[in-house]
């Protein structure tokens, strides 16, 4: 035989028979909890997974890997750092930028920006900016044109379109016989774009890095530069090297620091979420204990002769070991394919859900994005999986170790 005898009995275990259908049912109802405790796990991690990807991606879209700034009044001679920076082996692009706070009026409209002075052509090589424009162009910011590219929310919020004009105001005033006096430029809307991420489209703001050192009176120094990296996970790392390459005295942030905050939280949801829902698994991996329980009860006289045939206490205790765990394995990928196909299809699923309730489950102001994606990682499905079925053996362990300490003589004294 290439099967021993534990395996052939404890899978032949696995079918009731005529007269119990009930160990059966209970066997079937730890297999559904089972796969549903898995599958659930399998679509929270993978929503989890998408939303911080999703996030990352909008956010790299708009920000660089990291950026370089100077303590004071600006960096003054940046095109030698620059050719300093680009030279490091993990840096792929430097580009400069002006930075500052500012107001936007039109008419009776006025709503707050972070406005930073950039040159498109610089702009393409550190971030995304030019595939978010979805009117007008990033070309059209030119030295001395005074134009403004906007995002898509706050652009709606001062009501305007690609051609009209807004007042910047910026806390740099101007003294005048009557006082101080805010320093105002007026701008053409040259283009409108749109990242995705409330955040960025609701308040900021691009205009030229000429006219922003004209505006901020800068001369010839910048607020710092922006780097784009080869790898942007050794962000943290290049960017402290190259500022100690430079011999220091340059305020260093990368975009995991810029939003450490939300990406702790999606780290410490995905984990208590785990934990949470472990907990159906494990609920759903102990009715095996349940399961096994009444199925040594019905095998009482099974096990008696199996013992007097010459079995060992080791051999019954491996044939239930095998039957809840082929319990856990059949709950386990049953959920992992159910999950599978939840997570690759649920943006569909709420959107379908969303038309049918006439609502809308993420508000773009209040979750950043307004889609649900999610992406599935060989690791956390090896996670769910590898936890699921350890719970499901651990299970295993109490009944077949009731059954291997049954004494035959006892047992067959009630058959």
């Amino acid at each position: 035989m290439n099967k021993s005898w534990e395996w052939l009995v404890g899978v032949r275990y696995l079918r009731a028979r005529t007269h119990n259908r009930f160990v059966s049912f209970i066997s079937s109802i730890s297999i559904v909890g089972v796969a549903l405790g898995v599958a659930v796990l399998i679509v929270v991690l993978s929503v989890m997974n998408g939303f911080e990807t999703e996030l990352r991606t909008r956010i790299l879209a708009m920000t660089s890997h990291a950026s370089l700034e100077s303590f004071g009044d600006g960096l003054a001679q940046w095109q030698e750092i620059r050719g300093r920076v680009e030279g490091d082996a993990d840096v792929r692009a430097a580009a400069p930028y002006i930075q500052g706070e500012a107001m936007l009026l039109r008419g009776e409209e006025v709503s707050g920006a972070i406005v930073r002075g950039i040159v498109p052509a610089e702009e393409r090589r550190v971030s995304g900016l030019a595939d978010k424009i979805v009117a007008g162009s990033l070309e059209e910011l030119a030295p001395g044109g005074w134009n403004i590219v906007l995002g898509s929310a706050l652009a709606r919020e001062l009501q305007v379109e690609v051609g009209d004009r807004v007042v910047l105001a910026i806390s740099q005033g101007t003294v005048t016989p009557a006082g101080l006096v805010p320093r105002l430029r007026r701008f053409a809307v040259s283009g409108i774009f749109e990242a995705g991420m409330y955040e960025f489209d609701r308040g900021l703001a691009f205009v030229h890095l000429e006219d922003a050192a004209r505006l901020w009176r800068m001369d010839d120094r910048v607020t710092g530069l922006r780097l784009a990296l080869d790898d942007m996970f050794l962000a943290p790392e290049v960017a402290r090297r190259v500022a100690v390459d430079l011999g220091g005295g340059f305020y260093v942030s990368d975009w995991t620091r810029q939003h450490v905050n939300f990406f702790r939280s999606i780290q410490l949801s995905k984990q208590m979420m785990f934990t949470i829902l472990l907990l159906v698994v494990g609920v759903a991996a102990f009715n095996i204990v349940s399961t096994l329980v009444m199925v040594v009860k019905d095998k009482q006289g099974d096990i008696a002769i199996l013992r007097t045939l010459g079995a060992s206490p080791r051999g019954i205790m491996l044939v239930f070991m095998i039957q809840g765990t082929l319990i856990g394995v059949a709950g386990t990928l049953a959920g992992l394919a159910l999950g599978a196909l939840l997570a690759l299809n649920v943006e569909q699923f709420v959107h379908v859900l969303e038309a049918a309730l006439g609502t809308t489950f993420l508000a773009a102001d209040v979750y950043f994005i307004s889609d649900l994606p999610a992406e599935l990682r060989a690791g956390d499905l090896l996670r769910i999986c590898g936890t699921a079925l350890a719970l499901a053996v651990l299970s295993t362990l109490y009944p077949a170790w009731r059954a291997a300490r049954s004494q035959p003589a006892e047992a067959l004294r009630h058959e």
